[in-house]
């Protein structure tokens, strides 16, 4: 079998097997609905999860026990 009448069997095997999308337009408008989850977020500092805090704080101890290891962190940055 060559690799033309190959490439047309696995087409057609793979059109059988895959069904054409249907309805592949929204419902909706989703605009909106992520405007008021916008909105819904507060941006105040007590906002920020307690592990981003914990996270800063293992950065800072590190920074400040090894000291040589802010130019790996700056170049990574």
């Amino acid at each position: 079998m060559n690799s033309e009448e190959n490439d047309k069997e696995i087409k057609e095997l793979l059109k059988r097997a895959i069904a054409p999308a249907k309805h592949t337009e929204l419902r909706r408008d989703l605009w909106p609905q992520m405007l008021r989850k916008l909105e819904e977020q507060p941006t105040a500092i007590g906002a920020v999860p307690w592990f981003d805090w914990a996270l800063a704080a293992i950065l800072g101890a590190v920074l400040v026990l090894f000291p040589s290891s802010i130019p790996a962190l700056l170049y990574h940055l």
